[in-house]
């Protein structure tokens, strides 16, 4: 069974950094697209970043391009997000998401695995 655990998350000021860490259980996640999406109260889930399986092919929304990275290592079946220059509006609920192809998608119905999230307070 494929499971996914957030970590990293917490409350920081504004201008601040955090680093988010996705742990990938169940099988090896070198096949397979990953991202970060975030959900804040009362919004939609949305996309942060979506990578290929390798890591070198990403998308990131333009809301968070230049301020958040995106990282994984297939060998310790992790995925980061490092996140700098935060903002109030990034303020929400992460979550890291697997889907069963290699190539990512921008949809976040095309991921089957979810983690069950960690928040993230950016304090103004």
């Amino acid at each position: 069974q494929v499971q996914l655990v957030e970590s990293g998350g917490g409350l920081v000021q504004t201008g601040g950094s955090l680093t988010l860490s996705c742990a990938v259980s169940g099988r090896s996640s070198a096949n397979y697209a990953m991202g970060w999406f975030r959900q804040a109260p009362g919004k939609e889930r949305e996309l942060v970043v979506v990578t290929n399986y390798s890591g070198r092919m990403t998308y990131y929304a333009d809301s968070v391009k230049g301020r958040f990275t995106v990282s994984r290592s297939n060998l310790r079946n992790t995925m980061w997000l490092q996140m700098n220059s935060l903002k109030p509006e990034d303020t929400a609920v992460y979550y890291c998401a697997q889907r069963e192809y290699s190539n990512y998608s921008r949809d976040l119905n095309g991921y089957s695995y979810w983690g069950q999230g960690t928040q993230v307070t950016v304090s103004s």
